[in-house]
């Protein structure tokens, strides 16, 4: 087949050869088999080739790096056929020096008034700038994968900081807690709690739910947990020790707000005498042997917002058998459409893992799990304290 003369001059003076030879892409004409009968100055220049070496000698396949000879073969060639033309197919032409060079390739089939192919025209534009981007971006995503997963470690890790890594072992007292984060959440989360001893028969059992996630609201949970751990040595009710948790975050530079529950026990024979306090917390649940399980204690006010507020201590006596829960909002708060979790729901999952603290917190944290799928909107804390029958 003779060799494709290219373009050639026009009437009116326009040099098409030259233009076709500097055009800014690449051309190449081949046979419909593949065979380049036509090649510009722009193609020779980025590969390094000779006219000679390629007009009549090689095939468009050839210049293609082994993956893009296979990509060419199962779907540029059959798409071409059957469509006609093929439009920013990504491949590699190897230049004469064996180097690659990334291109985009689109290309026409021309038929001929019989309908039978007579040429392919193809069109080549160096995309080394455009690979590399797209590498940049697969390198940015990739960073942002590790950067994200470093976050929940960290997150994770100030997380565990926040929460006993083990309860104590109280003599007469079944003590059981568990800390689940939102699904996917990145930050660290407000929610924490605490149990620790007064005297050898007096302990104080706490939790309590930051307002918002990140550094600052962890910042604030450390200062929660460990100021009641600080004034509940010297301040004998939960009243009083929430009052001076007050006026710490009153003093403190950010203007986020608390909810904490807190409950001073002591012993008395087999059964325990409990003070309940609350800053702005969901009421506690009692749980007696026989009886539905109740809320007990007010919500009391928020902690950090007002000055001198008014808290209030609620007795009770805890018997063998009895137990008292401990939960943050993200159990009755959790959410399935537009359905909340609930108290009754709670209640519901108190009774009916009642046997003993273990199994309320395990079955009280499986539940609101269950019941958003698996997936928690927030996190969720909960703590139950049992006397021993």
């Amino acid at each position: 087949m003779p060799i494709d003369p290219g373009p050639s001059d026009d009437a009116q003076g326009i040099d098409f050869r030259r233009d076709y030879d500097n055009s800014p892409c690449g051309f190449l004409t081949t046979t419909p088999q593949g065979l380049i009968r036509n090649v510009n100055q722009t193609f020779l220049a980025w590969t390094g080739f000779t006219r000679e070496a390629l007009v009549g000698s090689r095939t468009f396949v050839q210049l293609l790096s082994p993956g893009g000879r296979l990509f060419h073969e199962t779907h540029y060639a059959p798409l071409l056929q059957i469509q006609g033309w093929v439009r920013e197919i990504a491949l590699d032409v190897v230049c004469a020096n064996g180097q690659r060079l990334p291109v985009l390739v689109n290309a026409n089939l021309d038929r001929d008034e019989a309908g039978s192919p007579v040429a392919v025209r193809i069109a080549l534009f160096d995309a080394t700038e455009r690979r590399e981007y797209e590498r940049e971006l697969v390198r940015a995503k990739d960073r942002a994968e590790a950067s994200e997963q470093r976050a929940r470690e960290l997150a994770r890790t100030l997380q565990l900081s926040l929460i006993p890594p083990s309860l104590p072992q109280i003599d007469g007292l079944e003590v059981a807690g568990d800390f689940r984060a939102a699904a996917e959440d990145v930050d660290v989360g407000g929610d924490f709690y605490d149990v620790f001893a007064i005297s050898a028969d007096e302990w104080i059992v706490a939790l309590g739910d930051v307002c918002g996630k990140g550094v600052e609201a962890a910042g604030l949970t450390a200062l929660a947990r460990h100021t009641i751990r600080a004034v509940a040595v010297g301040l004998h009710t939960p009243s009083a020790a929430l009052a001076a948790l007050n006026e710490v975050l009153l003093g403190h530079e950010s203007d986020r707000f608390c909810t904490v529950a807190m409950i001073r026990m002591r012993r008395e024979g087999d059964s325990w005498r409990v003070v309940l306090g609350s800053g702005g917390h969901p009421p506690a649940v009692l749980v007696r042997p026989g009886d539905p399980p109740v809320m007990v204690g007010g919500s009391g006010p928020l902690l950090g917002v007002i000055e001198e507020p008014d808290f209030e201590d609620h007795q009770l006596l805890l018997a063998p058998g009895d137990a008292l829960v401990l939960y943050t909002d993200g159990v009755t708060e959790g959410r399935r459409g537009d359905e909340f979790f609930d108290e009754d729901r709670l209640l519901e999952s108190v009774d009916r893992n009642r046997s003993s603290a273990f199994a309320i917190v395990d079955g009280l944290v499986r539940e609101v799990g269950d019941f958003q799928d698996g997936h928690l909107r927030d996190d969720v804390a909960v703590v139950a304290v049992g006397v021993r029958g």
